[in-house]
């Protein structure tokens, strides 16, 4: 849970044309497929998810795909799966070509 609300922008789609342009709009139902995409501070797409209603979404992992992103553009730095906050992470160089999980040990 994030104290004070969410410190990001969220939107709704009552019309349905947001839901057009990222294909999640369901023509014969006239609603939104469930769906969430960030965008990052460029308006570069970095994640989607897209779920229908039998199966529910994780908010945990949402906030923690966030944190990710913001640690990447921050630092210049790689997250494996599952990253968290103050876990091992890489820099990106030529010298790492076949010796990732040298590194990322799971």
């Amino acid at each position: 849970m994030v104290k004070n609300g969410i410190p990001f922008p969220m939107l709704s789609d009552p019309g349905g044309k947001i839901g057009e342009l990222y294909g999640v709009y369901d023509e014969d139902a006239g609603v939104d497929i469930r769906g969430r995409f960030i965008i990052d501070p460029d308006f570069i797409i970095r994640a989607v998810e897209i779920l229908t209603p039998e199966v529910g979404r994780n908010p945990d992992e949402l906030l923690r795909q966030l944190k990710a992103f913001q640690h990447v553009r921050e630092t210049g730095e790689v997250t494996p799966s599952g990253w968290q906050p103050g876990k091992v992470t890489l820099k990106p160089s030529p010298n790492l070509v076949g010796k990732v999980w040298e590194i990322w040990k799971p």
